[in-house]
């Protein structure tokens, strides 16, 4: 059973819980439809070491496996996009550095255990880069990027949206998590993270960055 608190003195300075397996999975089960979409997004802002993302990861995997048992390009690459899909934001560095272990260690045990002969390293490198740029050390408050102290920088929390493209080709868009959030509340109530019309999508401050390219090569871009 995984402990819910660290220590006292980090519960004490940050408030620091982890929510427990139970409710976690009560939880997911509330909006179980898209826990299984590979494309659906979720945004955990105090994401700890991953309970709620490493939750969602597996069942996304759970569901990939059973729609391409046999088919394992398929898999692997629905298995890149659900990883694309969990963001998440901590002010501890060490619980970042846990959930993004976590994550892919998840990751590439389904992966390794389905595909075999057939996995890349390639396909493993590009994850281990999507899972750096969704899994921030930052201020969800505040939305900026935080310190080794959890003090806040001058540089804004970003996030890389990744939506496949064709069938091999995946895109990168960059944006800051408070514009995204901004734009959100003014004109996506149904909250996805980075829905929005293709009018608007350049706005000065919201847009960033955005490349297409093989998503294998996603980390080759930088």
């Amino acid at each position: 059973m995984t402990k819910q608190i660290k220590s006292r003195e980090r519960v004490t300075e940050r408030g620091e819980v982890f929510t427990a397996e139970r409710e976690v999975n009560a939880m997911l089960d509330l909006v179980k439809p898209e826990c299984i979409r590979p494309d659906s997004r979720f945004l955990e802002p105090a994401c700890g070491d991953g309970n709620f993302l490493s939750a969602i990861l597996e069942r996304k995997l759970a569901e990939l496996r059973r729609r391409y048992k046999s088919a394992h390009r398929s898999y692997e690459i629905h298995a890149v996009e659900a990883i694309g899909s969990l963001y998440g934001v901590d002010i501890m560095r060490d619980n970042v550095e846990a959930c993004r272990q976590r994550l892919f260690n998840i990751w590439d045990r389904e992966y390794t255990s389905l595909c075999k002969d057939d996995c890349s390293n390639d396909t493993r490198d590009a994850v281990r880069f999507i899972i750096g740029r969704n899994i921030i050390c930052g201020n969800a408050l505040t939305l900026m990027c935080v310190d080794e102290a959890g003090n806040d920088t001058s540089e804004p929390i970003v996030f890389s949206e990744w939506a496949l493209i064709g069938t091999t080709q995946m895109q990168r868009s960059d944006y800051t998590l408070s514009d995204l959030l901004l734009y959100r509340d003014n004109t996506n109530p149904d909250g996805n993270l980075f829905a929005r019309d293709d009018d608007e999508e350049d706005t000065e401050g919201v847009f960033l960055k955005r490349y297409t390219t093989h998503y294998k090569k996603v980390h080759q871009n930088g």
